[in-house]
C-alpha cells in the first residue's frame, strides 16, 4: 500500500503493528486478571444470602428437590441457573459446598474480565490494523476491578460472577455475529448459539432478560429466513419457557419467592439515588466515569478524522464483509438513494443495517442504562453497590480496552505542506497525535485513581447499618465475627445467637418447637408444640430469624427455617410492603403468625410474655381465609401429583399478585371472617 506522503508500508511494518497491538492486549489482560483474582481471593467470603443458595443445593443433593425447607415447594433463590451450577460442581467434585461456591464464583468472575476485553479488542481491531502503531490498554476493566465491591462479589456465594461471565460471553458472540457475513460458513450454527446464550438471561437474573431480549430482537429483525427466525425463537426459548412451566406448576407462582418478598415491581426512586450516591461517593467514581466519557468522545470523533493509510481502494472478495462501519453506512446510503422512501423501504434499510458492530455497542449501552434505571426505581439494595455492578460492567463493555494509536508517519505533522492535500494530511496527523496523547493521559489518570481508591471503604467501622439501610455486607460480618474471610457455615457460628440456636435445636429436635430470637445473644425463646398436633402439621423445630443463610446452613435439613421478610416463607412474602421500611427488608411478619401456622401452643404461660395470645388466636383465624389456605396448600400439599401440578399451574397467576395484611385483625376483616372472641375479656 502507498500511504499519504508517498512512502511504502512494508509487510514487516504491518506485522509489527499487529504484534504490538496483540502483545499490549495480552499483557493487559493477564495483569488485570491476575490483579482481580488476587483481590477476589483476598476478600473471599460467602454472604449470608449466598448460604441461602447452598441450603437449596443441600436439599437437591439429599433428594428433597429444589426446595429450601423439606416438604415446602418454595423457590428461595433468584438465580435459577446459579443454584444448578453449584449443584453440578458439588456433585462432580464432592467438595464442601461453601468452597465449591467460592471457587466457582471466583473462576467465573475472573474469566469474565479478559473475555469482555477480548470482545472489545475485536471491536477496535479493524481500525488498529489499518495504520499507525496501536496499544490496546485496559480502561473499563481497570475501573471495574478497582472497586472494592467488585472484588467482594467476585465470590460471596451469589450469582454476580455467573452474571458478568454471561454478559462477557454474550458480548463476544454478538460482536462476532455482527462482523460475520450473512450466509458465511457456520453462520447458521453461530447464530443459533448466540440465540441460546441470550435465552439463558431469565435463568441467570430476571432483570437481565432485558439484555438478552434486545439481542434476540436484533437477530430476528435482521435479514434472514423465516425458518431461521423460528429456529432462533425455539433455541432461545426452550429452556426458559420449560423452566417457567415447571416453576408455575411446582412452586405455584410466576417468579421466585424473593421477587414477591421484595415486591420487585415497586418504586423507590429517592432510595435508589441514595444507593447510587452510596456507590459513587467512597471511590470518587464520578472521576473515571468522566474520563471514560472523554475517551468515548475521542473514539467517536477520531473515526471521522482518521489519517488514511492509503488513498487507493483495497480489493475485496465478492462476499467479504467490510471491516469499517463507515463503508457499511456508505453502501446503505447508496441503496437508500436508489429505493423508494415508503415505510416498507425504510424498514428494509433499517433491517439491512442492523448487522454491524455499532449495533452491538448501542444494544449494550441501552441495556446498561435501562438496568441502571430499573435498580434506581427499585431503590437499589441493602448490600453496598451489589446490584449496580452488573449494569456498570455492561456500560463499560465498549471501553474495556481502548486503542492508543500513534500515527504511522508522525513527521508529517511538522513537514511543510506542498499542496492543500498535504495540509489536510498534516492537520489530521496532528489531531491523531493529540488524540494519542489524550488517551494516554486518560489511561494514566484512571490507573492513578485505581491505585488511590482500591482499598477505600464506607464511612464507619462496619457495624453501623445507617439510616439509609445500606451496609458493606462483607465488612459487617467480618467485623462482627472477627474473621476477615467468613466462608463456611461453621465460621458463622461466631455470629451472635448462632451457637445458642444450635443448642436450642438440639434440645427440641425430637419434640419440636418454634424458636424465636432473644435480645440475649446466649438464649432463644421457644414455644412448645402441643402433644396432639393439628392434621397435616408436622412435628418439627421451626427457627424464625432474619439471617436465613447462616441459620439454615448450620441447622439440619429436617429443621424448618423461616424469616419475617418472606424470602423462604410465602406467608410473609405475600404481606404488604412497608412504605418506609429498610430497603430489601421492608416486610416484617409479626411472630404470632409463625406460632399460629406452626401449630404451636399459643397461650400463656407457655407463650413468651412479649407475645400476644389474642393476636395468635386472630392469626389462627386469619389463616383460614380461603385464598390463604389455597396458597398454603399449593406449596405444602402431599404427595405432589400431576393433579396438584395442573392446579398450581392455573393458580400461579393469581398467587403471584396475592397480598394480605400483616396485621391478623385487619386480615380477618379483609377476608370477611368472624372476629374470634377475646380469650381474656376486658374488665
Amino acid at each position: 500500500m502507498t500511504p499519504a506522503g508517498g512512502e511504502t508500508t512494508s509487510p514487516s511494518r504491518s506485522t509489527l503493528r499487529t504484534r504490538v497491538a496483540a502483545g499490549s492486549f495480552l499483557v493487559g489482560a493477564i495483569v488485570v486478571s491476575a490483579l482481580f483474582a488476587t483481590g477476589g481471593w483476598q476478600r473471599r467470603w460467602n454472604a449470608d444470602d449466598g448460604l441461602i443458595v447452598l441450603r437449596t443445593v443441600r436439599n437437591l443433593m439429599a433428594g428433597n428437590g429444589p426446595v429450601f425447607n423439606m416438604g415446602e415447594r418454595v423457590e428461595a433463590n433468584t438465580s435459577t441457573l446459579w443454584q444448578y451450577v453449584l449443584w453440578f460442581f458439588s456433585w462432580l467434585t464432592g467438595g464442601q459446598l461453601e468452597w465449591v461456591a467460592i471457587w466457582t464464583a471466583l473462576t467465573l468472575s475472573v474469566l469474565a474480565v479478559p473475555l469482555a476485553m477480548y470482545g472489545t479488542a475485536r471491536l477496535y481491531w479493524p481500525s488498529i490494523s489499518a495504520g499507525g502503531l496501536s496499544l490496546l490498554l485496559p480502561l473499563g476493566a481497570i475501573i471495574y476491578i478497582a472497586l472494592p465491591p467488585a472484588r467482594d462479589f467476585a465470590t460471596s456465594g451469589l450469582e454476580n460472577g455467573l452474571t458478568i461471565f454471561w454478559v462477557a460471553g454474550l458480548w463476544v458472540l454478538f460482536l462476532a455475529w455482527c462482523r460475520r457475513e450473512p450466509g458465511a460458513r457456520r453462520d447458521g450454527a453461530s447464530t443459533l448459539l448466540l440465540a441460546f446464550v441470550a435465552g439463558l438471561a431469565p435463568l441467570i437474573r430476571p432483570e437481565i432478560t432485558l439484555l438478552g431480549a434486545l439481542v434476540l430482537v436484533v437477530l430476528v429483525c435482521s435479514p434472514t429466513t423465516w425458518r431461521m427466525r423460528f429456529g432462533i425463537a425455539a433455541v432461545a426459548g426452550f429452556l426458559p419457557v420449560a423452566y417457567q412451566v415447571f416453576r408455575m406448576g411446582y412452586y405455584a407462582v410466576l417468579v421466585p419467592n424473593p421477587a414477591i418478598a421484595k415486591d420487585a415491581s415497586g418504586s423507590k426512586w429517592g432510595q435508589g439515588f441514595k444507593y447510587l450516591s452510596n456507590m459513587f461517593g467512597p471511590y470518587v467514581l464520578l472521576l473515571p466515569v468522566i474520563l471514560a466519557l472523554i475517551a468515548v468522545g475521542w473514539l467517536l470523533y477520531s473515526r471521522r478524522t482518521a489519517v488514511p493509510a492509503s488513498p487507493a481502494p483495497v480489493a475485496r472478495g465478492r462476499h467479504a464483509k467490510p471491516d469499517d462501519d463507515d463503508a457499511v453506512l456508505d453502501s446503505v446510503a447508496q441503496i437508500a438513494d436508489a429505493r423508494p422512501t415508503g415505510l416498507r423501504a425504510r424498514w428494509t434499510r433499517l433491517s439491512h443495517g442492523l448487522r454491524q458492530p455499532k449495533t452491538a455497542v448501542i444494544v449494550v449501552l441501552v441495556a446498561g442504562l435501562l438496568l441502571s434505571l430499573y435498580w434506581l426505581r427499585q431503590g437499589g439494595d441493602f448490600m453496598h453497590a451489589r446490584v449496580l455492578l452488573t449494569p456498570l460492567f455492561i456500560l463499560l463493555l465498549p471501553i474495556m480496552v481502548i486503542p492508543v494509536t500513534i500515527p504511522e508517519h508522525v513527521r508529517l505533522a511538522w513537514r511543510a505542506p506542498n499542496s492543500p492535500a498535504d495540509e489536510v494530511v498534516r492537520r489530521k496527523t496532528r489531531t491523531a497525535l493529540g488524540g494519542a496523547v489524550l488517551m494516554g493521559l486518560i489511561w494514566i489518570a484512571t490507573v492513578s485513581w485505581a491505585i488511590v481508591v482500591h482499598e477505600n471503604t464506607l464511612e464507619g467501622d462496619g457495624l453501623d447499618i445507617g439510616r439509609v439501610g445500606i451496609v458493606d455486607e462483607r465488612r459487617f460480618y467480618a467485623v462482627n465475627m472477627g474473621n476477615p474471610n467468613p466462608v463456611t457455615a461453621q465460621d458463622y457460628l461466631k455470629f451472635p445467637r448462632m451457637e445458642a440456636m444450635m443448642k436450642s435445636i438440639e434440645e427440641f429436635h425430637e419434640k419440636g418447637a418454634v424458636l424465636i430470637a432473644s435480645a440475649n445473644y446466649d438464649e432463644w425463646y421457644y414455644v412448645k408444640l402441643p402433644d396432639k398436633m393439628p392434621p397435616n402439621t408436622p412435628r418439627q423445630v421451626s427457627v424464625f430469624f432474619l439471617n436465613l443463610g447462616m441459620t439454615s446452613m448450620n441447622a439440619p435439613l429436617d429443621v424448618r427455617v423461616i424469616d419475617q421478610m418472606g424470602l423462604a416463607y410465602p406467608i410473609a412474602a405475600h404481606t404488604d410492603r412497608l412504605p418506609d421500611g429498610r430497603i430489601g427488608h421492608d416486610k416484617i411478619l409479626p411472630r404470632e403468625w409463625v406460632v399460629a401456622e406452626s401449630g404451636a401452643f399459643g397461650r400463656y404461660p407457655l407463650l413468651p410474655i412479649f407475645m400476644d395470645e389474642e393476636v395468635v388466636q386472630q392469626a389462627q383465624v386469619a389463616l383460614t381465609c380461603p385464598a390463604t389456605m389455597d396458597r398454603i396448600a399449593s406449596y405444602k400439599d402431599k404427595p405432589f401429583t400431576l393433579k396438584r401440578f395442573r392446579s398450581s399451574l392455573r393458580q400461579s397467576f393469581g398467587f403471584t399478585d396475592y397480598r394480605m395484611s400483616r396485621i391478623p385483625e385487619y386480615e380477618i376483616q379483609r377476608c370477611g371472617l368472624p372476629m374470634p372472641p377475646r380469650i381474656r375479656p376486658e374488665k
